[in-house]
This record gives structure tokens, sequence and C-alpha cells, in this order.
């Protein structure tokens, strides 16, 4: 199938930047497709491309599933170069003005609420984009702007203040009225939303369905995470860190986040002896097809949330580590240590493990 197939007269249109938004969008095809409302038939799945090629594979690995599901698949370089958007959004207004539903992972993307700002679709659907999803349905409630939960607290920068008229279009019309209906199709644990928003569990019934149940091996494997690279944790404080958790708990591999640097990763290789795997699909996915550890251990991340749904059924226990309040960055937002508290005493069914020592 071509990267535009199946353009022409779809009525549901779904934006994807990462793949893990993309197998999210799976899983709502599928809930919906048990429900009776089947829109798979009328679903196009738009990637719209980030640069990083580690994304980029895992997306392109994705995309193959969506078409393997019966889903057409367009695929835009939307960020090939400087006039890139103008071609792409150019390019998919058409589509935009005829879909009746739009479904998105990541209200917070700007790209997102530019096309936000072209469609007259009086369904629309937010599907998990990780732990972003609670504060989004938190800043819907309280009418504030859209701002990710590591960026709150600094001033607006001048891109900020240029796009803010956009921003504020798009947390509009992601406000529920009595011509448009807005779900949140989410795994996390949102335990209040805006009047009018509906929240529908994500249960990881497909991926359950699709892949497995995994061999699992003796030992324990350990998660990655980005909140280095975000600027939230300091990196010596995570190396050690990682280290102690490996040590404590006979970890021997390491999954790296998709947005971990090499650099990183090497010296955690170098300095803990983990195992560095480089995941080709979400690790939702790889865990469930199998070999994983019975303990799988992270940091407070969206795992900590998924796998125990994706791995239901199975002995695996998933373990979450706190981030001690002294690993943090100066520059880290005044929320980041409340935030990542959030995500780690909402989570169900995990052990909870104290932060360790790094000293």
């Amino acid at each position: 199938m071509s990267p535009r197939a199946g353009s022409a007269g779809s009525t549901t249109l779904a934006f994807v930047e990462s793949p893990v938004q993309l197998l999210n969008v799976l899983e709502w095809a599928h809930a919906h497709a048990h429900n009776g409302a089947a829109p798979g038939a009328g679903l196009t799945l738009v990637v719209l491309s980030p640069n990083d090629p580690m994304t980029r594979g895992q997306l392109r690995r994705m995309a193959e599933l969506a078409r393997d599901e019966g889903h057409a698949v367009r695929w835009e370089e939307a960020r090939g170069g400087a006039t890139a958007p103008f071609h792409t959004i150019g390019g998919l207004a058409p589509m935009l003005r005829r879909a009746r539903r739009i479904v998105m992972g990541d209200p917070f993307s700007r790209y997102v609420q530019l096309l936000l700002t072209i469609t007259r679709a009086q369904d629309l659907v937010v599907v998990d984009d990780g732990t972003a999803t609670m504060e989004f349905v938190a800043q819907l409630a309280r009418g504030e702007r859209l701002v990710r939960w590591h960026r709150r607290g600094g001033r607006p920068g001048p891109r900020d203040v240029l796009f803010a008229p956009v921003s504020a279009s798009a947390r509009r019309r992601l406000t529920p009225s009595e011509r448009r209906t807005v779900e949140v199709f989410s795994s996390m644990p949102i335990e209040s939303a805006p009047d009018g928003v509906t929240v529908t569990a994500n249960d990881f019934s497909w991926t359950r369905a699709r892949f497995g149940p995994p061999r699992l091996t003796k030992g324990a494997d350990l998660v990655g995470t980005s909140l280095v690279e975000t600027g939230v944790v300091d990196p010596d404080r995570y190396l050690d860190a990682v280290r102690a958790l490996a040590k404590a708990h006979g970890a021997t591999r390491y999954f790296a986040h998709r947005r971990e640097s090499s650099d990183k990763l090497h010296r955690l290789a170098v300095e803990t002896g983990l195992e560095i795997v480089r995941p080709d699909l979400p690790l939702e996915l790889i865990a469930r097809r199998g070999p994983i550890g019975r303990t799988i251990l992270s940091f407070p991340s969206t795992v900590v949330h998924t796998l125990p749904l994706a791995l239901a059924g199975t002995e695996v226990r998933v373990a979450v580590c706190d981030i001690d309040p002294s690993w943090l960055t100066e520059n880290a937002s005044p929320r980041a240590q409340g935030f990542l508290s959030g995500v780690t005493g909402t989570a169900r069914d995990v052990h909870r493990l104290s932060a360790v020592s790094t000293i």
C-alpha cells in the first residue's frame, strides 16, 4: 500500500508522531470495533514523521502492523525542511475538512494544534501519549493553556507567544460543546475529567490478543527513561541510580527509551555492565512478545501504568523506583517532583520501591 493510500473517503483521521501514539490508536480502533462501532473501515492513520532515526524506525514497524490490521497509512515527512509544514498542511487540508472524527496522540503538539484549526470534525478523540495525558485532562479542566509538564514554570519564549492564538483555539476546540464531542482513550488513572469529556479505558486488549504470552527469563530487566534528556534529572545521579538498581535486583538488560542519547547509553553500558537493548517496537509489544524478565524495573514513566495491563495474566512483576528530589537538576520545573510522584503513586498493580541511594 502506498504512503498516501486510503486518503479519499476516510471519515476518521488519526494523527500520530510517536510509536506509542500509533499503538494506542490501534487499541482505540480495536476497542471501538468490539463495541460495534467498527471505525477501521474509514480510518486513515497520518504519521507526522519526526527526524529522530530511532523513532522513525519504530514508527515504520508500527505502520506495518497498522496496515496488517486493514488501516490505511499516510506517511508525511512533516519535518523534512523549512517548507515541509506548508506542504504537509496543504496536502492534508481537504481530508481535514471532510473528516467527521479526528483522533490525535498529542494535544500539546503544535503541529496537531495547527491542524485542529482547519478541521470541521464534530468528534475529537485524544489517545494516550503517555503520562502527559493526565496533565492534558487536568489543564483542560482548569481552563489553562496547554503546556507540557516539564516546561511549566518557565517564561514563554518568542515562539510560544507567536503560537499562543493557535494554542488557545486548539484548547477551545478540545472543549466539549453541543456541536462537538471529546473522548479521552487512556490507560492512565484519570480521576476527574471536564464536563462533557468521555473517558474510555484502554486495557491493551489488542496487544494481548495479537502477541504472547511471553516466555519469562529468571532475571530482571530495567526500563530506561528520557528524564535526563528533558533536563529533569542529573545525568550522574541517574547513572548511579541505574547502577544501584541493577545490582540490587540482578538486572542484566536495559531497554532504552527511544529519546535517550547514544553517549548516555554508551556510558551506562561501560559503567554498569548492562546489555543495552534498543527496541524496534514500543515496550508493551516487546514485553508481550518476550522473552522478558520476571521483574521489570522502571523509574516513574508511562510503562508503570501500561505494562501491568499488557502483561495481565502473566507472572511478570513491575516495580517502580521513586525519583529522589536530590536527583533533579536546577532547571527542572517546580512541578517536576510532584508530577513524578503522582505518576508512581497512581500506578496500579506495581510494586513500589523507595528511591535508591546514589552516594
